[in-house]
């Protein structure tokens, strides 16, 4: 019913910056809320940003506090993860997820997923 199709990875030194983007087609709806995840080889998938429908409330991983910012702009069913400051602990592949209900912080609170796109920041 709902694509998602996330972009914007890339390779960067750290210290640089990168927005990923998730453009959301299909059925959409301004109702869902939206997150993204991480993972990185060998390790399990986390929790890095939310945002509610509206955009009035933003969550944020311990780990990205003050680095990333996560927005969206609902008349373009997009939403955006502005990444600063990346650290090489960053590398994984980031994937845009959409939830109705449920904890921001819980993947299986998510209903539709990205494809993921990979972010890989060298020392």
């Amino acid at each position: 019913q709902v694509q998602l199709r996330d972009s914007g990875g890339g390779l960067v030194q750290a210290g640089g910056s990168l927005r990923l983007s998730c453009a959301a087609s299909g059925r959409t709806s301004s109702s869902y809320a939206m997150g993204w995840f991480r993972q990185a080889p060998g390790k399990e998938r986390e929790f890095v940003a939310a945002i509610s429908w509206l955009g009035g409330n933003t969550y944020y991983a311990d780990s990205v506090k003050g680095r990333f910012t996560i927005s969206r702009d609902n008349p373009k069913n997009t939403v955006y993860l502005q990444m600063n400051s990346l650290k090489p602990e960053d590398t994984a592949d980031y994937y845009c997820a959409a939830r109705k209900g449920g904890s921001h912080d819980n993947d299986r609170a998510y209903e539709y997923w990205g494809q993921g796109t990979q972010v890989t920041v060298s020392s």
